[in-house]
């Protein structure tokens, strides 16, 4: 007992640091991406840790089988290197035993990654894209910064102010530059608004106006100097209104009970992923524990590279039978189960190839002697 807590241990500490470098850089390359959309005027920058709070299950759901994976390369290895594996070894601990033994941290990051992958991640996605439906719903003046161009997704208007105040409804300074088209698609020019001062109204109907004082309307096309030139004192632009969508169409934004029962390929296929992430689970630690041997004198680092290219290519081939299973190139009843068949196989020999070697040896050392 007191060997299957001292090995559950180092286990799960070196488990908790490799995956939290894991999170800090997966998460850091996510937020710099959002944070140049925040920049561009694409997302609400209020909303930047929102996102990444939603996003965190479906990164945590993939950054623990590898933690755990190196996490038992590294403790192990320590234990080979420091001679700590000889001494249990000495007193009967075979690798067999010592996988047995490693099912108890393996059991439980594989119940928190079935609960991230078919409860809380989907969850996570489903409110990541209600935000994004309801960002898609703003316009520039919803996310007009001052003493900056701010043009539209579809890249027809362009706005600019210089002052703003913080409640978002007066603008100095005003500019708009707007690309006039017609129903049947063809360019009508372009019309450009300066004014000294703007402000946004909500009138009774519900419909918001910019109404712009003391300015010009300029209408024309670029090249040409047929522009017309008109002075107002007050102008009001009818701005959208918000249309916010709750229809979610992403298929891992989808319940998992949504999914049993379903005929649809590719929400069969989603199933069987989520599935898959908790049986990666036990099956990266059955390949672990025997890679994690390592030799004293040749350093704890000899199989490190081999033992992670060999689980990148698991999770490699298992991303590709995905998307060959959507596309229907593979039965439904294969799935991605026979990527698993292969990699357990791979696990079965890693962990009995050593007694089996010495049992053979040993074989053929009594043969020689019965011959002798």
């Amino acid at each position: 007992m007191i060997v299957f807590r001292y090995l559950s241990r180092e286990v799960l500490l070196t488990l908790s640091a490799v995956s939290a470098v894991l999170l800090v850089i997966i998460m850091s390359g996510r937020f710099i991406k959002y944070l140049a959309q925040a920049a561009s005027g694409l997302l609400d920058p209020g909303s930047l840790f929102l996102i990444m709070g939603f996003r965190l299950p479906g990164f945590l759901q993939l950054i623990l089988p590898l933690g755990l994976f190196l996490g038992i390369l590294l403790a192990y290895g320590r234990l080979y290197l420091e001679s700590e594996m000889t001494v249990l070894s000495a007193t009967g601990m075979s690798q067999q035993r010592l996988f047995a033994m490693t099912l108890f941290p393996a059991t439980l990051v594989a119940l928190v990654v079935a609960w991230l992958s078919l409860s809380l991640a989907p969850q996570g996605a489903n409110q990541f894209q209600l935000l994004l439906n309801k960002q898609d719903a703003l316009t520039e003046f919803d996310t007009l910064e001052p003493g900056r161009f701010q043009a539209l997704r579809d890249g027809t208007r362009v706005t600019y102010t210089e002052t703003l105040s913080d409640d978002r409804i007066n603008l100095g300074g005003v500019f708009i530059s707007q690309k006039n088209i017609s129903s049947d698609k063809k360019d009508r020019g372009i019309s450009v608004l300066v004014a000294e001062k703007g402000r946004q109204e909500i009138r009774p109907d519900g419909n918001r106006y910019l109404i712009l004082d003391n300015g010009y309307r300029y209408d024309g096309n670029p090249g040409q100097a047929d522009y017309r030139a008109i002075k107002y004192e007050e102008y009001g632009v009818l701005l959208p209104k918000p249309d916010v969508s709750d229809e979610v169409t992403d298929r891992d934004a989808m319940t998992t009970r949504s999914l049993i029962g379903s005929d649809d390929i590719r929400s069969r296929t989603e199933l069987q992923w989520r599935l898959s992430l908790p049986l990666l689970v036990f099956i990266v630690t059955l390949m672990a524990v025997p890679l994690s041997r390592v030799n004293p004198r040749q350093g704890r680092f000899l199989k490190l590279l081999p033992a992670i290219l060999l689980y990148m290519a698991y999770l490699s081939i298992l991303i590709a039978a995905r998307g060959a299973l959507e596309k229907g190139k593979i039965p439904p009843a294969l799935g991605l189960w026979w990527v698993h068949g292969i990699f357990l196989a791979i696990g079965l020999g890693l962990l009995y190839w050593e007694p089996l070697r010495l049992k053979m040896a040993s074989r053929r050392s009594a043969l020689e002697v019965a011959r002798g």
